[in-house]
């Protein structure tokens, strides 16, 4: 079971960079690892992902979750996929 959601506003304790939690990974040594990505732009762009092992972040309070849009999967395997 994972300690944050995707979707949550995340801090480094450490740092004190701040985002939204967009990936995590669980290696076999069971560590975990969240991807975090700025809310601000960097000269106009998005600013790369910062990962960080799970202790080093907390829940940033009062801040709201990122709900994802429902959509239809774009990736993944095709029913109808073309064969070679």
């Amino acid at each position: 079971m994972f300690k944050f959601e995707l979707g949550e506003i995340l801090k480094d304790k450490i740092t004190g960079f701040q985002g939204v939690a967009m990936a995590r990974t669980e290696y076999f040594t069971d560590c975990v690892h969240y991807g975090i990505c700025q809310q601000s732009l960097n000269n106009g762009k998005p600013g790369d992902w910062e990962w960080f092992d799970e202790t080093r972040i907390i829940k940033v309070k009062g801040s709201k979750k990122i709900i994802k849009e429902v959509r239809k999967p774009m990736s993944g395997p095709y029913p109808n996929s073309p064969e070679m």
